[in-house]
């Protein structure tokens, strides 16, 4: 497991790389309710103050700016934050604020925040229990906590993550749903919602956001095309043909916790 400081390089270098075609990719599902939408499930009401850990082009931060009161984004990619900002000026959107930053610690104060979220980010973390601590740290007793994130089948797990690193060498490890609910468990809070749900990509489009070395994107393809053909799911990406090109299909969760009282 790589430490927290040579882990942040990994992501400054490939999210600065990155964030134009990240943005896009992301733009693609900017507003769009499903069954694990982090909006709706936080419980989020016009009266609270959001935080957004990792909120790398801002799409999801904008999209709680709809129901909350004001809402702040962290990123430690500055390239990222100029995407986010960008769309916030797209959008007309006015109750957000975007800060420079580490996740470790995060530099907000003790209970500063009625809702304390982050997505697609656990599976880039050197130490995710940490991150979930200060996330706990930051928000009010009484405060939603919510992870969405990448959450293969636990014998699937070893596989995707081998394809992910080779993909994009800022992927550390992508914990099953059952081994993110026991963080919440270890971290004190409680449990409110678990939702599973997936999100179907054209392989193309991702490989757009990837910057690996030299020849890794056409073994990612060939890995990809193999377990469609083969129809064997190795990789737990359901992976399969249609419109010409090659898809994949990120298991994903998003999990809500409260943070108790006192």
């Amino acid at each position: 497991m790589p430490s927290h400081q040579d882990q942040n390089a990994a992501v400054l270098d490939q999210f600065t790389r990155q964030a134009e075609s990240y943005a896009a990719l992301v733009g693609q599902s900017a507003g769009r309710a499903g069954p694990g939408d982090p909006v709706a499930l936080s419980g989020v009401s016009p009266e609270d103050e959001v935080l957004d850990v990792a909120c790398g082009a801002g799409s999801m931060t904008l999209d709680f700016a709809r129901a909350a009161r004001r809402v702040t984004g962290i990123d430690l990619t500055s390239a990222m934050l100029a995407q986010a900002r960008a769309l916030q000026a797209e959008r007309g959107v006015d109750n957000v604020a975007w800060v420079q930053g580490d996740v470790l610690p995060l530099p907000f104060a003790d209970a500063a925040f009625d809702v304390v979220v982050t997505r697609a980010s656990f599976h880039h973390m050197a130490d995710p229990a940490a991150v979930l601590g200060e996330m706990r740290r930051a928000a009010r007793p009484g405060g939603r906590i919510v992870v969405s994130d990448l959450t293969p089948a636990a014998d699937k797990g070893p596989a995707l993550d081998r394809l992910e690193i080779l993909r994009d060498p800022s992927h550390v490890h992508a914990l099953p749903a059952d081994d993110l609910r026991i963080l919440g468990r270890a971290a004190g809070l409680q449990e409110l919602h678990v939702a599973p749900y997936a999100a179907e990509l054209p392989l193309e489009a991702v490989l757009a956001t990837s910057f690996p070395g030299p020849a890794a994107l056409d073994e990612v393809r060939a890995l990809v095309a193999a377990d469609a053909d083969e129809g064997a799911d190795r990789l737990g990406m359901a992976a399969r043909r249609g419109d010409g090109g090659l898809y994949i299909t990120y298991p994903m969760t998003t999990l809500v916790w409260r943070k108790p009282q006192g």
